[in-house]
């Protein structure tokens, strides 16, 4: 059988209309960096560096819970990533993609490079909040992050796939696309997993492995990665799971954002699930310092100082409701847009 490496582009694939091999792809790639926008630029250059002499891509991370660091990544683990996404969304040649997302970012590098591999017809369009504003046009997979399927409910119904990450999805959202045609997954990886490694339906609570990966849990209940065609050594994560069996698990939270309370531990995602039909604007919860409880929770808002109504809490538990609640003009983001928790909490501190 013959090996798919990354040197290879699919005799199907097709870029803005146009049939290519690498030759018309490096060709391309060169003018758009000349003549291009800001995001032609990004991926005239991802399509230089993917065709270079190089085995591997260096790739920043997102920075939502430490500093942003570079790491490599091989380009056969990329190319190992496209093809179990292929299989698990059993994507075909010929099927047409859309690429709403910045290459700056491994989400929409990989865009690009299943396209390749798998012989996709993708369209590259400016990253926006609005991207399928005014599109007639049929996909049948497109990746997006959370604000930009809540942008576009109206549009999904000419998109057959959706893949959606960067963000957790919340119930509103999730409510908001329980009438849609189209089949909405929300994904869970990072960037040293390649994006992601299983993905979940809209209403489905477990998320599916992708082919090719397993899973366990270490000592602090933290999911532990084994994907041996895309990294060499198992990847220990900060997120804290409940293993179904050994194709799904439950994601509960991260572990650096878990709040003891006076000794009951409280994990702010959980909360944040109950509270997203409550609340309108961004938000979060956290805790900090407290001398009674050792760590007391609080809501934090983003927008103008407001009164919440009592009724907001009654989702939650006893423990759960925020001892109080403060108002942010303006949230601290990461690059592409990521709440950075422990600044806005330093700022309010």
């Amino acid at each position: 059988m013959r090996v798919i490496t990354y040197e290879n582009v699919h005799n199907r694939f097709k870029l803005n209309g146009y049939k290519m091999n690498r030759f018309d792809l490096c060709i391309i790639a060169n003018s758009l960096i000349k003549e291009g926008a800001e995001f032609e630029i990004a991926a005239g250059k991802f399509i230089l560096d993917w065709f270079d002499s190089k085995t591997h891509i260096n790739l920043k991370t997102s920075g939502t819970t430490s500093e942003p660091k570079i790491i490599q990544i091989s380009k056969q683990a990329m190319v190992n990533s496209a093809l179990a996404t292929g299989d698990f969304f059993e994507l075909k040649p010929g099927d047409k993609a859309l690429l709403c997302l910045s290459t700056n970012y491994i989400a929409g590098k990989m865009m690009l490079v299943r396209s390749i591999i798998l012989g996709l017809e993708i369209d590259v369009i400016s990253p926006s909040s609005f991207p399928l504003l005014n599109n007639n046009k049929w996909y049948d997979f497109v990746a997006m992050v959370p604000l930009q399927v809540q942008n576009s409910i109206s549009e999904l119904k000419n998109v057959n796939k959706i893949i959606v990450g960067g963000a957790k999805m919340n119930k509103s959202l999730e409510n908001k696309l329980s009438d849609v045609s189209s089949k909405v997954y929300e994904t869970y990886g990072m960037t040293e997993t390649i994006t992601h490694i299983a993905a979940k339906k809209v209403g489905e609570e477990a998320f599916s492995l992708l082919p090719n990966i397993q899973i366990s849990q270490n000592d602090k209940n933290c999911l532990v990665i084994n994907a041996p065609n895309i990294s060499l050594e198992p990847i220990i994560t900060n997120d804290l799971v409940e293993i179904i069996n050994d194709n799904q698990f439950l994601f509960l939270g991260r572990i650096d954002n878990l709040v003891n309370s006076g000794g009951v531990k409280l994990i702010p995602e959980q909360i944040e699930e109950k509270l997203s039909t409550k609340i309108q604007s961004r938000f979060f919860v956290a805790g900090i310092p407290d001398d009674e409880l050792g760590e007391k929770l609080v809501l934090i808002i983003e927008g103008e100082n407001d009164t919440l109504e009592k009724t907001v809490f009654e989702v939650l538990d006893k423990y759960e409701k925020p001892k109080e609640v403060f108002f942010v003009s303006k949230f601290i983001e990461t690059e592409n847009g990521k709440i950075k928790r422990k600044e806005v909490l330093a700022s309010i501190l």
